[in-house]
């Protein structure tokens, strides 16, 4: 950002002095951004302000209802104001400015009042007032100038971003939510768009970027700006859509202030009400929040999981508390067919969605689905407490449908955890932040991954793996044991007997039981043998004797293999195992050299195999590092307690 631009931000700023004391600090935005759009929206629409009213009388002496349309045209923007009041103006009576400013709102077309709405600026009108500062507020802002003549849409857009900057950062606890840090969109955006770079010049190209949960909308700022410096004549069309009121509003206003289509940022949530259902996108991000819970659109979802690959969903559902993976399914409905060119996309999460549920479950079936359709191009792992809101590691997933030749069905992992400096002042859990040659070497790292892997003499060589797609599958295998029982009667096995379900719903019980009794210290290491003892409890319906059998069975790693009619061994679900086998292996191979050499009489119950898919990232990276010898350990205590002999000296004195 230019001086310029840093010294209207900073004028714009110099507002909160006169907040201070009836606002709190974080609440300075709630006033400032509402108001500095007002003040844009109505510099903009200052040209055309006389001929638009004139418009207005005209068509209402003709009785025309549906006057959006053309006076929009008159306007020359996607909105208008009818008041005859301007910003100018509403200081005119100082002693009603909260009723002038109500006036002049109530003038706006849908587009433009609809930001307003959400940032609930009538609240702040109320409190103003009621504290005495609207007037000496909104006077501050009349005494700007943001005509576009005087400040372009572009620079606009940069004193807004400012704004937007200074007011997420000194309010830690809700910066996470809505503002990703500069920095990582940057380095996000560069490995979105680094292999792209020679398309990107490209005269006339037109480039769609959509965000599904855009918050104040720094990464299509940030990806709009980089296509653009690639090619100044590019043009981008930048979607968007937010689920939080005010954060909308702000992102919408940013659209606006910058001269772009405000109706391409959506309100509302992307899971349930898809705000830009029938469009294809070239590129795609998001940060979307860590661990959102979708029960509250569970229906929705769940029917749209039904249309399968129909719908967004068809890859499975996530667990209910953790929506990550839904996000980026929908991302990827959204991708361009690749003989329409393709999609590329980019997504923060935190480690969950690597390796969170076992094979068969849904998280496991969504990583499945997408390593098997080629679409992972690669993951970089970034270093914790680099977001304002969570000091937890995080991960860029990088996908596409139009693979480099050389990269399909390959995936890069780039280990980037060490790529940091430390800040000089924390903000909420941020500590650390990447410099602009961390951002340079890794996006070099990433976009030259494959001949990294190859050199083992390359810097990075360590940080840098390529996997095959496969490599990341497995197949679950259940490996089961022989049942071995012997049979006795007890004090214990009766008591046991007499409280099943199936006995006490008996109605010869007592009976039952007298005779059990009477068999007690019996014992027999032989089904059928003992079957024979039993001969004296009568004939039993089914449950009954099931129950039977269930008390007087016991464990017993010596007693008899039981089999099923057909003299199959039973399967022990208390010894039962589960194996993982990668999915190249023979799974029968697996079980001899891995388990019957402990257990010889194990096999696999095919009929519960699974495929499963995880993504091991800190494994892959794991470098072994052995434990200090204990000589240096113990010299290094007793240097310890020699220092603090020397000091407690020091104080006895």
């Amino acid at each position: 950002m230019s001086t310029k631009h840093h010294e209207l931000a900073n004028f714009i700023w110099s507002v909160a002095d006169l907040l201070r004391g009836d606002y709190k600090q974080s609440e300075y935005g709630k006033v400032i951004l509402p108001l500095t759009v007002l003040r844009r929206l109505d510099s903009v629409l200052e040209p055309t302000k006389d001929a638009v009213l004139a418009k207005r009388d005209e068509l209402e002496k003709l009785g025309v209802k549906n006057q959006d349309p053309v006076l929009r045209r008159v306007a020359g923007l996607p909105f208008y104001n009818t008041s005859r009041l301007t910003f100018r103006t509403l200081l005119a009576d100082p002693d009603n400015v909260a009723l002038s400013l109500r006036i002049y709102l109530g003038g706006f077309s849908g587009g433009a009042a609809d930001v307003l709405e959400k940032y609930a600026f009538e609240t702040q009108i109320a409190r103003l007032d009621e504290s005495g500062l609207l007037y000496q507020v909104v006077a501050k802002f009349a005494d700007i100038d943001l005509h576009p003549d005087v400040v372009s849409n572009h620079q606009m857009g940069y004193v807004f971003e400012e704004l937007i900057r200074r007011f997420s950062e000194i309010s830690n606890e809700t910066a996470g939510e809505h503002f990703t840090p500069r920095e990582v969109i940057k380095l996000m955006v560069n490995l979105l768009l680094a292999p792209d770079e020679e398309d990107l010049i490209t005269p006339g190209i037109v480039k769609k970027v959509y965000d599904p949960a855009c918050g104040t909308g720094g990464m299509l700022s940030e990806s709009q700006e980089h296509i653009q410096a690639h090619n100044p004549h590019a043009t981008v069309e930048v979607y968007g859509q937010e689920l939080n009121g005010e954060t909308y509003a702000i992102c919408r206003s940013d659209m606006m202030l910058k001269g772009g289509d405000p109706n391409r940022i959506a309100f509302g949530n992307s899971f349930s009400q898809d705000g830009h259902e029938n469009e294809r996108f070239d590129y795609m991000l998001a940060n979307p929040p860590f661990g959102v819970e979708w029960k509250k659109v569970e229906k929705v979802v769940k029917a749209e999981a039904a249309r399968g690959h129909a719908g967004r969903f068809g890859a499975g559902l996530p667990r209910i508390n953790d929506g990550s993976l839904l996000f980026l399914q929908h991302m990827i409905s959204k991708m361009k067919r690749p003989e329409d060119g393709g999609s590329r996309l980019a997504i923060v999460f935190n480690g969950s969605p690597l390796f969170t549920g076992a094979a068969g479950s849904g998280e496991s079936e969504i990583r499945r689905w997408i390593l098997e359709n080629d679409l992972l191009e690669g993951i970089v792992a970034l270093p914790d407490q680099l977001f304002y809101n969570t000091g937890i590691s995080t991960y860029f997933w990088i996908l596409t449908n139009r693979k480099a030749p050389a990269r399909h069905r390959k995936v890069v992992l780039l280990d980037g955890r060490e790529h940091w400096t430390k800040m000089r002042k924390s903000l909420g859990d941020k500590r650390k932040m990447l410099t602009a040659e961390h951002i340079t070497e890794l996006t070099r790292a990433y976009v030259e991954a494959l001949a990294i892997a190859d050199d083992p003499e390359h810097p990075l060589h360590a940080k840098v793996k390529v996997f095959a797609n496969t490599d990341f599958g497995y197949q679950r295998i259940t490996v089961e044991r022989p049942l071995r029982l012997r049979f006795e009667v007890t004090e214990e096995t009766v008591a046991l007997l007499a409280e099943s379900r199936a006995v006490i719903k008996y109605a010869e019980r007592e009976s039952l039981l007298t005779a059990a009794k009477a068999l007690i210290g019996s014992a027999s290491t032989s089904r059928s043998v003992f079957a024979m003892r039993l001969v004296s409890l009568g004939k039993l319906p089914a449950p009954a004797e099931k129950a039977v059998w269930e008390a007087f069975s016991v464990s017993d790693p010596e007693g008899e293999v039981q089999t099923d009619r057909k003299g199959n061994p039973l399967p022990d679900s208390d010894l039962r195992d589960n194996e993982n086998v990668p999915l190249g292996e023979d799974i029968h191979d697996y079980l001899k050299r891995e388990v019957l050499p402990h257990v010889p009489h194990a096999w696999i119950d095919e009929t519960k195999t699974k495929i499963g898919y995880e993504i091991p990232f800190t494994r892959h990276f794991y470098v072994y590092t052995p434990p200090r010898p204990l000589a240096e350990i113990d010299a290094e205590i007793k240097a310890l307690e020699a220092e603090i002999q020397a000091l407690l000296g020091e104080v006895t004195k």
